[in-house]
């Protein structure tokens, strides 16, 4: 199992996040492109917040692929197009995700991503410990 640590010498994280994630020896990695708020049908979704919860959707669903849970998460770095998205982002991270992930994690504000319709993207690494005997 992941180990999520904050170390005493780094200021608490600002938000549901772990400044380090310790991944067992021979663990099983997972690397995801980035995905962004595009439902199965190829449809974008509508507003921030809509694109946010559907880029979490979109991940937990390949997590799911592989066999993997959210607390698999190591690594998530979020892509905004505006610093106004940032309460809607963490909302949906909340709504989707949970508190119980709590996967390093960077935020960035870019110029635009591949689409001006797409108002985030996200890319995210997991882990799994191999399984006990």
């Amino acid at each position: 199992m992941n180990e999520y640590v904050n170390p005493k010498g780094v200021r608490a994280p600002g938000g549901v996040y772990s400044h380090t994630v310790k991944v067992p020896a021979n663990a099983e990695w997972l690397v995801l492109a980035g995905q962004i708020g595009v439902n199965p049908k190829g449809e974008v979704q509508v507003g921030i917040r809509k694109q946010a919860e559907q880029v979490f959707r979109n991940i937990v669903a390949c997590l799911r692929d592989h066999k993997m849970r959210k607390t698999d998460l190591v690594k998530l770095t979020v892509y905004l197009t505006d610093p106004r998205y940032i309460e809607d982002y963490r909302a949906a991270r909340k709504k989707i995700i949970g508190d119980d992930a709590r996967p390093a994690s960077t935020l960035l504000i870019v110029d635009g991503l591949a689409s001006p319709d797409f108002k985030i993207e996200i890319e995210a690494t997991a882990a799994k410990g191999p399984a006990k005997a």
